[in-house]
């Protein structure tokens, strides 16, 4: 497994890199987000360890840089529900506050590069929209649309159900992991996000309380 620890507090960056490589991860060290995306550009990294708060290039532009290539563990001191939002609403895979149970990052790190996700499908279409897993690419009736990764995975999970409903907590559990909060908010800012980029008329059904379908 390959990993970037992207932090720049020096001290603390190069000692969870020395605490991943106890288990038996190889260990990459970036302490500004600038060098967090010089070495991205050239090594294919499993997980990204990010904190938010860098210096020459902030974490979210580098969230924002790395989502569709690398699964990404935000990594910071801001833990308030709208700060854990915000970082998830980026496309980060996860988000763990400092301070931190060492054992709890490592848990983490291995669930995110346990989820690189299932063998790309065939092409999959529903309601006019067309989903390519193995291009990553997305259009409606014949229009492409942009999304983040965590906006696909979610749209493609709908599709994944041929319009069965598919329940808010499968959605968390498939998209996120088992440790996204169902509090945090998350799943409802990238369906809002999602909704808005698919446009009219809205092809995604809300079920209050149990779900959605498409």
């Amino acid at each position: 497994m390959r990993v970037l620890v992207v932090e720049d507090e020096e001290e603390m960056a190069d000692a969870v890199a020395r605490g991943l490589r106890l288990h038996a991860m190889a260990v990459d060290v970036a302490y500004d987000g600038r060098q967090a995306l010089e070495r991205a550009s050239y090594v294919d990294y499993d997980v990204v360890v990010l904190d938010r708060d860098l210096p020459e290039v902030h974490g979210d532009e580098v969230c924002g840089e790395l989502v569709n290539r690398n699964r990404i563990l935000m990594l910071t001191a801001a833990g308030l529900v709208h700060d854990r939002v915000g970082g998830l609403a980026l496309g980060a895979d996860d988000y763990l506050v400092k301070p931190f149970a060492f054992a709890e990052l490592v848990a983490r790190v291995r669930a995110l590069a346990r989820r690189t996700s299932r063998k790309p499908q065939g092409v999959l279409e529903r309601a006019g929209i067309r989903l390519d897993p193995a291009r990553r690419t997305v259009s409606r009736d014949g229009g492409e649309i942009t999304l983040n990764r965590k906006e696909f995975d979610v749209l493609r999970e709908l599709l994944f159900a041929h319009g069965s409903l598919v329940t808010s907590a499968e959605l968390r559990r498939n998209v996120w992991d088992e440790y996204a909060a169902e509090g945090t908010g998350v799943l409802r800012v990238t369906l809002t996000s999602l909704r808005r980029k698919l446009g009219e008329p809205q092809p995604i059904e809300n079920v209050p309380g149990k779900g959605y379908r498409l």
